[in-house]
């Protein structure tokens, strides 16, 4: 039994061999009147008109894409998806022009995080994080990276990974997983950088590799966290120990972090709203992937985003992602995003498309898999209440997701998880 959606007004497919920079990212494989057939969990045919009928047969469901935009699942590349507790409380700093930094350095920020995560047990974490994975499904998203970093400790880093396995093979949603244990020095550690530092390299990663509990390993170098020096030492050591890198870099200011992950090779350097122009030529010359987060520049007020059209010009490949978080950027939906990549990035509804799809793929090594409308790719796809791909962008501040299809199965319907 095959799933046929037809008459699509806009397949928005995404297709291509490489990731997308340059020029390239405006071209996002856009048919009109298209169709996609489905058959068990993958891709069969993609294309245009009445050839569809070509793969009929008794028993197939079918869909009318009729004044519908379809296109692949959207990833979400970058999440601190697994938490506790929340940080509203925050919102009168932040709207007092108290820094992020300044707030974390009082105790606030991550470290009230890692407290409320700390805390809580195996299943309430994964109860929390899982009513978050039902909202970013609801919409639109198929796959997320997940990143641990509010425990700060071997027991409750441990705790959120597993939770990320759990809800990975529980979920609708596909999780891939991140250490990201330097994410700020734990409390216990302050009179001690160093101690911490050898502490994740001496027990917490070896047990994380030995386990199979995350495939990245991420660091947060900016000014007030950890040093270019403190990230290199990590991310060595991460490497060599056979896990993948991803590189917290230059968020508030620049302090070469987009170099670093120029010269490590990192699969994606993240945030970048003060990357200098050598570290952008760095991640050019080394194909790392720069995922922006536009929310957050939102979020904290920094009154600028990343430099999204410069780093197209200089040929960075580019992704978006929610930075689904407690404190800087509370929120599931890629949508609206997708909003601030083209009010704040100043990006074209094709680029915004790409990034969240194909090159976000890209950023998490799962391009061969997902991230495009192609044969014999999985029939992960995101149907939405949008005539074109314009209408999607223009048309903000609701969920314009009609179905979601995951593994070539209906998870979302009308608005509700099947």
């Amino acid at each position: 039994m095959r799933t046929i959606i037809k008459n699509i007004d806009c397949l928005v497919t995404c297709r291509g061999d490489f990731v997308k920079k340059g020029a390239d990212l405006k071209d996002a494989g856009v048919i009109n009147n298209g169709f996609v057939v489905i058959n068990d969990k993958y891709i069969e045919a993609v294309g245009q008109g009445e050839d569809y009928k070509n793969y009929l047969s008794e028993g197939d469901i079918i869909i009318d894409g009729e004044g519908k935009t379809v296109t692949p699942g959207l990833i979400d590349c970058h999440t601190h998806v697994v938490y506790s507790g929340s940080r509203e409380f925050e919102l009168p700093l932040k709207l007092s022009k108290v820094s992020y930094i300044d707030i974390l350095k009082s105790g606030g920020g991550i470290l009230s995080s890692v407290r409320n995560t700390r805390e809580a047990s195996f299943g309430k974490l994964l109860d929390e994080t899982k009513i978050r994975l039902d909202l970013m499904l609801l919409h639109g998203t198929t796959t997320i990276e997940s990143k641990s970093g509010y425990g700060l400790n071997l027991e409750d880093e441990i705790k959120m990974l597993k939770v990320n396995k759990k809800l990975n093979e529980e979920h609708p949603v596909d999780i891939v997983s991140t250490y990201l244990g330097a994410h700020a020095v734990p409390e216990e550690f302050k009179d001690d950088r160093e101690a911490y530092i050898k502490f994740m390299c001496d027990e917490i990663i070896p047990l994380v590799k030995k386990e199979n509990l995350a495939e990245f390993v991420d660091c947060f170098c900016e000014e007030g966290v950890f040093t270019i020096d403190e990230s290199r030492k990590i991310l060595d050591f991460a490497n060599g120990m056979g896990l993948k890198l991803k590189l917290h870099a230059d968020e508030v200011v620049s302090t070469g972090g987009a170099e670093l992950a120029g010269e490590l090779k990192a699969v994606s350097a993240e945030h970048l709203v003060a990357a200098s122009i050598d570290g952008m030529k760095s991640m050019a010359e080394n194909n790392v992937i720069a995922v922006l987060l536009p929310t957050t520049s939102f979020y904290l007020m920094l009154d600028r985003f990343a430099d999204a059209r410069k780093m197209i010009e200089l040929n960075v490949p580019i992704a978006l992602a929610t930075d689904c978080n407690p404190g800087t950027s509370p929120t599931e939906s890629l949508q609206i995003v997708m909003t601030y990549a083209c009010f704040g990035l100043k990006l074209l509804p094709e680029e915004i498309i790409n990034a969240v799809t194909i090159n976000a793929a890209y950023a998490i090594n799962r391009e061969k898999e997902i991230g495009s409308i192609e044969i014999n790719k999985k029939a992960d796809l995101t149907i939405f209440n949008a005539k074109n791909l314009n209408y999607l962008i223009y048309h903000f501040g609701v969920n314009a997701v009609d179905m979601v299809i995951k593994n070539g199965k209906v998870v979302v319907n009308g608005g509700f998880i099947c």
